[in-house]
């Protein structure tokens, strides 16, 4: 089992920038590809940005040029940094991990962009 832990959510006004964190833990054999998906009320879950374990990238068209995913394998953390916030950014955040074909998701972290 691999359990997955987000932290840097909160509130920040539009214009400003966050950063979140995931830390993988648990009965971790490999860390495959990690990302962060996002779910605002009454939508659904939606891609923002994944990272394969050897750095490819890839993004929601909604976050490109704005976010930028990166992660430490010795660490088996992946991070979202998030700058130019907005509105429509609102949402509780979720850390997936992929590990030998199974996938993981944590708690999620709430990020409210306020304009």
């Amino acid at each position: 089992q691999v359990q997955l832990v987000e932290s840097g959510g909160g509130l920040v006004q539009a214009g400003g920038s966050l950063r979140l964190s995931c830390a993988a833990s648990g009965s971790i054999f490999r860390i495959d590809t990690m990302g962060w998906y996002r779910q605002a009320p009454g939508k659904q879950r939606e891609l923002v940005a994944t990272i394969t374990r050897g750095g490819i990238t890839g993004y929601g068209d909604s976050v490109k040029g704005r976010f930028t995913i990166s992660r430490d394998n010795a660490k088996n953390t992946v991070y979202l940094q998030m700058n130019s916030l907005e509105s429509e950014d609102t949402a509780v955040y979720y850390c997936n991990a992929e590990s030998r074909g199974r996938p993981y998701w944590g708690q999620g972290t709430q990020v409210t962009v306020s304009s």
